[in-house]
């Protein structure tokens, strides 16, 4: 299993321990970002050897901060 964090700017938009949809955002300079769908939270920048290869995953946990809201999503890898 694998946990990765994803930025969400408004709340309400998921629940904990729903089912969710990775898309993947690629750049010609080998680096990526990821997509919780439909366009629900936004991954940091990960190089070409810790790119996620699950295109599914659970919401763990959210996480709410003064800069927003953290997805904490686990990952079957």
């Amino acid at each position: 299993m694998r946990q990765e964090r994803f930025k969400m700017e408004r709340e309400g938009l998921v629940k904990e321990g729903q089912e969710v949809e990775i898309s993947e955002r690629s750049a010609v300079t080998g680096q990526y970002t990821y997509l919780v769908e439909p366009s629900v939270a936004m991954s940091g920048i990960y190089r070409t050897s810790e790119r996620i290869m699950a295109r599914k995953g659970r919401i763990e946990k959210i996480e709410k901060t003064e800069k927003g809201f953290y997805l904490l999503v686990e990952l079957k890898e």
